[in-house]
This record gives C-alpha cells, structure tokens and sequence, in this order.
C-alpha cells in the first residue's frame, strides 16, 4: 500500500496526515470559494484541510464551532464586527464560535490554506451568509 492509498484507509478514522501535500493538492483554480478534504468526519467533531480561492463575504455556521490553523497564505479576517479586521499569516489560530459572523474580507498572497477543526462536524451545507445575494451552500465549499 502507498502513502496515498495509505491516507485513503485512515481517512474519517484517524492516522498520519501529511498537511503539505494534502495542501500541494488543490489546483490552482476552483468554480467555489473554497475547496476542503475531510481528514476525520465523526459525528463529534471533524477535522478538514481548506484552501480559499478567493474573498469569502460575512457568514457563520448553526451547528459547530471551527477553530483554523492557517498553513499558508496571508489575508484579513474579522469576528462580529468589521471594524475589527485583522491580518493571519501562517501559524495563526483563528476560533469562530458557533453563530459569530465571520469573514475573510481580503486575500493578500495565496495559497490561503487553513487546517480545520469543527466541533461537532461541520456538515458541508452549514453555512449562513448574512447577505443571501453573495453565497449559498452550493457556491460556498466542495471537497476535493
């Protein structure tokens, strides 16, 4: 067995997850904002690598908290109130509670890859945009 076929048996169960490569993976390019693969997907929690293709407006989640540990990239963030924006560079660790509104209101250097804890899992269709008219769950994530 492979180092990929390896990951593949450890996916949504636990194991040795290479971050680098997984991030290596996305293409350059994607028809959603984001782009995520499940490492674990457990009822309690999951655990997910995410790039973002471009700004992501004002939008939280009903049923988990997510907790990011930004790989790479660099861009601007805020929590509750827009006046707060923020820079992340790698090594950051941005926590977003349950129902805070939160966006990524400027992509600085790409690739902005973001390693993802959700507790409990964050279903893919769990996204509300604070304005419907600049995304829906279809547009917002697909998994790679």
């Amino acid at each position: 067995m492979n180092d990929e076929e390896h990951l593949m048996t450890l996916n949504r169960t636990g194991g040795r997850f290479d971050l680098n490569k997984i991030a290596a993976a996305f293409p350059e390019t994607a028809d959603t904002m984001l782009l995520d693969t499940y490492l674990t997907d457990k009822p309690e929690a999951s655990i997910r690598v995410f790039r973002i293709y471009r700004d992501v407006p004002p939008h939280y989640h009903t049923q988990c908290d997510e907790v990011l540990h930004v790989l790479s990239g660099t861009g601007t963030f805020w929590i509750d109130d827009p006046k707060e924006e923020a820079p992340f560079s790698p090594g950051h660790l941005l926590v977003f509670p349950r129902r805070a509104v939160h966006a990524v209101p400027r992509i600085l250097s790409h690739p902005v890859v973001f390693l993802a804890i959700d507790t409990p899992r964050r279903a893919p269709d769990d996204v509300v945009f604070v304005d419907p008219a600049t995304g829906s769950a279809s547009g917002f994530i697909a998994s790679i």
